[in-house]
């Protein structure tokens, strides 16, 4: 019979997900997350392999939760412009709170990172893609729709967007309050073309 492992795996991997949000990837040491985690390195190793296969789960959690108010609003709105706003709104909510790490860990975890974290910034860079592209196909639809005028450029506008929510991830990270965040949102909406009708 094996023998079972002497911690929650659940508990650590929140707690090593929380590290790298706090720090980043790179800066994030194995010994810091062993702390983090209470665990010893070969507990570490042996359930999650490595540094870099503990980020990519702890990436995936994140993605599961704090960071899924994104998938929901643009599931759930019956608008691409209703949807977009609900990601700003939210964003500015969830960034902006101060019982944990503040702004979104795929847009921080690896800022300032050098060459032997190419694949780390690769992964991170391609959920930001994928976030970018499933804005535009809302935008899209709106525009197939008709609530957009004639020749509206959505990709324009989903980059637009996309960079607007990274900004925001950064805002808060600077410090910037709800309300901050929340006329960020309010302002960038202004930018959504309206038909009209």
């Amino acid at each position: 019979m094996a023998r079972q492992r002497a911690f929650d795996r659940e508990a650590a991997l929140e707690s090593a997900l929380l590290a790298f949000w706090r720090h980043g990837y790179e800066a994030t040491s194995v010994a810091e997350l062993t702390a983090a985690m209470d665990i010893r390195p070969p507990s570490l190793y042996a359930a999650f392999g490595d540094k870099r296969r503990l980020f990519e789960e702890a990436v995936r959690r994140y993605q599961e939760t704090y960071g899924a108010f994104t998938t929901r609003a643009l599931a759930e709105e019956p608008t691409g412009r209703r949807a977009v706003e609900r990601v700003l709104r939210e964003a500015a909510a969830e960034y902006a709170h101060t019982d944990r790490p503040r702004g979104c860990l795929v847009i921080t975890a690896a800022v300032n990172c050098g060459p032997e974290s190419a694949e780390v910034e690769e992964l991170l860079r391609g959920f930001r893609e994928e976030a970018k592209a499933a804005i535009r196909r809302r935008i899209d639809e709106d525009a197939a729709a008709g609530r957009l005028p004639p020749g509206t450029d959505t990709a324009g506008l989903a980059t637009f967007y996309a960079s607007v929510i990274q900004g925001m991830s950064t805002q808060s990270r600077d410090g910037a309050a709800h309300e901050d965040l929340l006329a960020v949102a309010t302002l960038a909406m202004s930018a959504y073309p309206v038909t009209g009708t």
